[in-house]
């Protein structure tokens, strides 16, 4: 039996239904190998029907939170049905944290580049070290980061996305901060502290109503006005009837707080 240094890949919870995936190869800067990738769908696809699961945290050991995919494993087969293959595979997983009924969290303690700053920019939200660094670096090796351009185009304004982009250039946490790529920013002894604060927030809400939130929240985000107006609204009403909120309103009128 592997010991849990031998896996990719590391999965807790705790008694509250929070689910840390943590990366686990920091001798590799916890590169999304083949075998990464893989391990992380089947930890996506069995928690998309967990139902008492209430969100997800994506982790990682030792100084770098993600350098973007295995430079040396893609150099290793450079055909382009390899290539297409491994970026629908990444893709595939990339999209599945956004189609999760459970907010998505990147804890970010250390660098983010390429594919490890996509990772950070698909997840709902992120909570970041002060030493954290982030940069879509793959043109300073001849290599757009055009994957990684989609979330990140998603969060940061667009010439910012742009120059970072054409650029490779770092930013640190509180840029990174400032442009919308992460929420929140604290010390490293604090790191802890401050993704619980976030946590402990989320909690106190209904699963059901931010399962209903979330994939409204990024439908209507492809939509013109008028059309994420016509979904919001019937979302809404669905939401209305929902247990949770009938409860908490009849709680805000009877001025006391929810039973959920």
């Amino acid at each position: 039996m592997s010991s849990s240094t031998d896996r990719a890949v590391l999965r807790e919870r705790d008694a509250r239904g929070i689910i840390t995936l943590t990366l686990n190869r920091p001798q590799a800067f916890n590169a999304l190998s083949e075998s990464v990738l893989r391990a992380l769908q089947a930890e996506l696809d069995a928690l998309h029907e967990d139902a008492s699961a209430r969100a997800l945290v994506l982790a990682a050991t030792g100084k770098a939170f993600c350098a973007g995919h295995d430079l040396k494993e893609m150099r290793a087969q450079p055909s382009l049905e390899y290539y297409r293959g491994l970026f629908a595979q990444c893709a595939r997983m990339m999209t599945s944290l956004t189609r999760l009924p459970v907010p998505v969290i990147a804890r970010v303690q250390g660098i983010a580049t390429a594919a490890g700053c996509q990772l950070v920019a698909q997840c709902d939200l992120a909570v970041a070290s002060s030493e954290a660094r982030f940069a879509v670096s793959g043109v300073n090796l001849g290599l757009f980061c055009s994957a990684p351009s989609v979330p990140l185009s998603r969060n940061v304004a667009r010439k910012q996305a742009f120059e970072m982009l054409v650029t490779g250039e770092f930013i640190d946490a509180h840029a990174a901060q400032a442009r919308g790529l992460v929420n929140r920013v604290a010390e490293p002894a604090a790191l802890d502290a401050e993704l619980e604060r976030l946590l402990a927030s989320i909690l106190t809400k209904p699963r059901s109503a931010i399962a209903i939130g979330k994939e409204l929240f990024y439908k209507q985000l492809e939509l013109g006005s008028d059309a994420a107006y016509e979904v919001a609204g019937a979302t809404m009403a669905c939401n209305m009837m929902d247990a949770a909120a009938l409860e908490g309103v009849q709680a805000f009128i009877d001025k006391r707080a929810p039973r959920w």
